[in-house]
């Protein structure tokens, strides 16, 4: 599992500069100011919670085994393709021709995966610390 999260947390960093760059300069001229702050949430999360999975990941691969590590890592991906992507859509609904009104609510549920992403890695923290006594 190690190894796919590296491969994934590299993959997520990669498509967050990318999508940014592109947010940054090839949408700009397209995308109103409150589109443009969307599409730009939608990046910092993807950043934010691509370091979490690294964190994850690191953990993971000093043979912490955890299956709330696991799961937190699973969190942390779901919500960056929920919450972010999602965020992307509504950003450039004007621009593209396929109906993305069905984004709208999945943004929460990215929302609460990055939650439960959290939560879970709060709960692995406290189990390695109660075994580690």
């Amino acid at each position: 599992m190690q190894t796919n999260l590296f491969q994934w947390t590299a993959a997520l960093g990669a498509t967050a500069v990318i999508i940014g760059a592109f947010g940054a300069h090839g949408l700009k001229p397209h995308l109103s100011p409150y589109q443009l702050e969307i599409f730009e949430k939608g990046v910092q999360y993807q950043f934010v919670h691509t370091l979490a999975l690294f964190g994850t990941a690191l953990l993971l691969s000093q043979q912490v085994t955890n299956n709330l590590l696991r799961w937190s890592a699973r969190f942390f991906i779901a919500g960056i393709f929920l919450f972010s992507g999602s965020l992307y859509l509504l950003a450039c609904r004007d621009l593209i021709s396929v109906s993305v009104a069905w984004a709208g609510p999945v943004t929460p549920l990215g929302g609460l995966c990055f939650i439960g992403g959290w939560i879970t890695l709060l709960l692995a923290a406290k189990r390695f610390q109660t075994e580690s006594v």
